[in-house]
């Protein structure tokens, strides 16, 4: 290949800080790969997640991370199609057009170093051709990485996994990089009314400045639930969306959730959860949302469209800028829960 090595945050240790170092890259691309050049990447809960080994022991340690960034096409393995050399592209979790290969592997000290199909927080990174979504040369490519995962996961709990319907109540706990959107969806399906719920005001500022009729701050409030209760009646509301993943509020919202509404699960709990499960064996359903079942070579475009026609816009929920050197710090950030989307600059040259 025409790129050797490449700097990357590397999971060497669960539950431990990122080791940023150089790593190498495999001697040639296999059928299906791509070299991409990562330009910028934002942070997930679920590298959060990954790095806590929440669903467990981390059978693959050392391993790369990341799911969602803007890059460049360097080079194409054999029977790739659906991308070229320069073309601009948005990096991805779920699974899209083309060939998924065999995950990249990875050098580091000697030793073995895993990967998947995508990450991101390398500045080279082998990906699998169905991982990445050509997007313009000229969308802003710092806003780009969002359509990797949180928006794009955000329109699909709204259309796909809540179903919202115009008039219809909706609760999102959680306005961060993805409660944002969820909020920004809500709205645009003809929701009313539409209720951010947060503990951080400069969140619930934007959720309102985003299309939420309603902001409760969870941390002037003990009677939540009454709160919720005097907006959209006794009953409760008819979609509600956990954006969190903290036990005791995702119990709250499948509590409150109206007896013929739908609850959302987005956030992963760290913990086991309790609920009365009768609820569920008549009209209540409640679901988990995985990634919003995003079509993404069908979505990103016409979310992209949406943008460019001023509809929507995402500009401010990034709200932090790091290098991938301080990509420890940007955790932090992230854990503390006082950011919207974190950026990683991954490269810094730049485009």
């Amino acid at each position: 290949m025409k790129v050797k090595t490449a700097k990357a945050a590397i999971l060497v240790e669960s539950r431990k800080p990122l080791v940023v170092d150089e790593i190498s890259l495999p001697e040639k691309l296999g059928v299906g790969q791509v070299l991409v050049k990562v330009l910028y990447t934002t942070i997930c809960g679920a590298q959060i997640n990954e790095i806590d080994a929440v669903k467990g022991p981390d059978k693959f340690l050392p391993h790369l991370l990341g799911h969602e960034a803007a890059a460049t096409v360097i080079e194409t393995g054999p029977g790739v199609g659906n991308v070229k050399p320069g073309d601009t592209v948005v990096l991805h979790w779920r699974p899209s057009l083309g060939i998924q290969c065999p995950p990249p592997s990875y050098g580091w000290r000697g030793k073995k170093l895993n990967a998947g199909w995508v990450t991101t927080f390398n500045d080279y990174a082998v990906v699998s051709e169905n991982r990445m979504t050509v997007i313009p040369s000229d969308f802003d490519l710092k806003v780009a990485p969002l359509f990797g995962c949180a928006v794009t996961t955000a329109a699909g709990v709204i259309c796909n996994d809540a179903k919202v319907k115009i008039g219809e109540s909706v609760v999102v706990f959680g306005v961060g990089g993805v409660g944002i959107p969820l909020v920004q969806f809500a709205a645009l399906a003809g929701a009313n009314p539409v209720i951010a719920v947060d503990k951080i005001a400069d969140k619930l500022a934007m959720a309102k400045a985003r299309g939420a009729t309603h902001c409760i701050d969870a941390s002037k409030t003990t009677d939540l639930v009454g709160e919720i209760h005097k907006i959209v009646g006794s009953k409760g509301p008819d979609k509600v969306i956990e954006a969190t993943g903290v036990k005791s509020i995702i119990e709250l919202a499948y509590d409150i959730t109206h007896a013929d509404g739908t609850c959302v699960l987005v956030g992963v709990p760290a913990e086991k959860v309790t609920i009365s499960t009768l609820p569920i064996h008549f009209n209540k359903v409640l679901t988990g949302s995985h990634g919003g079942d995003a079509r993404p070579h069908i979505d990103i475009p016409r979310l992209i469209g949406l943008v460019k026609a001023g509809r929507v816009s995402f500009d401010g929920i990034i709200t932090h800028e790091f290098p991938l050197e301080e990509v420890n710090a940007a955790l932090d950030v992230v854990r503390n829960g006082a950011a919207g989307r974190v950026l990683l600059r991954v490269n810094n040259d730049g485009p």
